[in-house]
């Protein structure tokens, strides 16, 4: 036996340990729920209806729309002030600045169970923010619990720091010699953004969107706490499908649904990624 078929050996070796786990864990459950997807729940039978359920039952369709439009306002509003943020973070240098820098990472060390409570105590009708108000002769209702205003709030609490995180890294890698060239060129603050900051850091802006698409899309802690009973977030949907009503048919088929959403946002990703020479130039 050759030398370089034994360190291939040892080299497949090595992988395919790692490539079972996979396959076993991610691969399988993948491959299974999309065949019960499209299977009848009592016959076992070849059908669409799982899907067609989702898509014309109102209360259903409701609910994806309701998750789609609290996930894309939910993305715009984060990207919007994290990249806001990081550019105040990377050209600003003050002890303000640096106090923000240091400070701004805190809610993603807080646990999401715990974060949601401790909104819940100030936003709800009797928490704090009305008590306060109670003080002065003002009975403030802020009307935010049960509402999609409140998720998308609350989803902010958390995607926002991961967003300036990720794009004040890209901002990071810009060299201060090449704003420093662009204003020696007579470019002005507008003009060096437009034509250099924004092109050099718009690759992160797009991935930090993705991920935070996806990781609302189905997100449980913040609706099953704070949203209502109708519309419901397609993670509170699934869970009563499965829980509830123990339809597991339907659930697998919403799941299927949940997944090619964000395999849209995750093509998005790759194909950033795969252009990431094209971004740089």
């Amino acid at each position: 036996m050759s030398k370089n078929l034994k360190q291939q050996l040892a080299a497949y070796g090595m992988v395919i340990p790692a490539f079972l786990v996979v396959m076993l864990t991610v691969a399988y459950p993948i491959v299974s729920a999309v065949i019960q997807s499209f299977q009848d729940e009592k016959t076992g039978e070849f059908t669409w209806d799982n899907y067609a359920y989702f898509f014309t039952e109102p209360a259903q369709l409701k609910n994806l729309l309701y998750t789609l439009f609290v996930v894309f306002v939910t993305v715009a509003v984060a990207i919007v002030v994290a990249y806001l943020l990081a550019l105040y973070l990377r050209f600003t240098k003050s002890k303000v600045s640096k106090l923000i820098g240091t400070l701004y990472l805190v809610p993603r060390f807080v646990p999401a169970m715990c974060a949601v409570y401790a909104m819940i105590t100030i936003i709800r009708d009797s928490g704090l923010i009305n008590r306060l108000g109670l003080l002065f002769g003002v009975n403030i209702k802020l009307g935010l619990m049960y509402h999609a205003s409140g998720i998308i709030i609350m989803n902010l609490w958390f995607n926002i720091p991961f967003a300036a995180m990720m794009i004040t890294a890209g901002l990071g890698a810009i060299p201060d010699s090449i704003i420093e060239g662009a204003r020696d060129v007579g470019a002005g603050k507008l003009k060096t953004f437009t034509s250099m900051i924004l092109p050099l850091s718009i690759k992160d802006v797009i991935i930090a969107a993705t991920f935070v698409f996806m990781t609302n899309v189905g997100s449980f802690t913040t609706p099953y706490l704070m949203g209502g009973n109708s519309p419901k977030m397609l993670g509170i949907a699934l869970f009563d499908q499965f829980n509830k009503y123990l339809a597991y048919n339907r659930s697998a088929a919403l799941s299927v649904i949940m997944f090619l959403i964000c395999s849209v946002s995750a093509g998005v990703y790759i194909y950033t990624n795969l252009k990431e020479q094209d971004w740089e130039k």
